[in-house]
């Protein structure tokens, strides 16, 4: 499996535009009714710019083909963690063949808690591409947690502003890493990303009983069959 190789620190100029990347997601202003996990506004976000740049140094190792594409970050996972598809639980404790997140890895939380929420979606993503041995740099079309107002504990869709904000590191992602196939997780994701003029593959959201046909989607891409 290859996420189980231990990455070699990368090249210099590779950490570089990674970081570059980052600074640059921290610094986006954004609409009302959203959160930037990665702003310098909050103290506790220098723990998910941190976790961001572990996971993208990580991948550029990795060096995936396949970027699988979210509508935006949810409440549970990514804006707690700054990591797509990632849960706090996740984060802390891996998962059996991945070898990927962990404390050892140099993750952490942005708060002291005793109980790390886990997230749905994010477990059965990682165990499908552990499963398949596929390869896959995660991201969201709107890269920021959208919610709705005076609840940030709620999840909502991305404005079309919203969206086009999302697409310059959209598109800045998908070509520093050289992705060859993009894949959107959802109606909603497939529909933005060809709003935004983006050629992709769809596979279902894995929620709500989504589960098998997100698996069959993964197999096909990746295996053919």
């Amino acid at each position: 499996m290859e996420y189980t190789r231990k990455p070699a620190i990368t090249d210099e100029a590779a950490s570089s535009v990674i970081a570059g990347f980052v600074e640059e997601l921290a610094f986006t202003d954004v609409t009302p009714n959203v959160y930037n996990q990665y702003s310098y506004q909050y103290q506790e976000n220098s723990i998910r710019r941190d976790n961001l740049l572990i996971y993208l140094n990580q991948m550029y190792e990795l060096k995936p083909k396949v970027i699988l594409v979210g509508e935006a970050p949810g409440y549970r996972g990514c804006r707690l963690t700054g990591v797509p598809f990632t849960s706090e639980h996740l984060l802390m404790n891996n998962m059996e063949g991945l070898g990927l997140f962990g404390k050892e890895k140099g993750y952490r939380l942005a708060s002291n808690k005793e109980k790390l929420l886990k997230e749905a979606t994010a477990t059965i993503i990682w165990e499908t591409l552990i499963k398949h041995d596929a390869v896959a740099l995660g991201w969201n079309a709107f890269p920021f947690h959208p919610h709705k107002k005076d609840n940030e504990k709620s999840n909502r869709a991305p404005l079309k502003q919203e969206l086009l904000i999302g697409q310059k590191p959209l598109l800045r992602i998908i070509k520093m890493f050289h992705i060859k196939k993009v894949i959107a997780v959802g109606n909603k994701a497939y529909e933005t990303l060809n709003k935004l003029g983006i050629s992709c593959n769809k596979v279902r959201h894995p929620s709500q009983g989504g589960k098998n046909e997100f698996v069959m989607g993964i197999r096909e891409i990746f295996h053919g069959h």
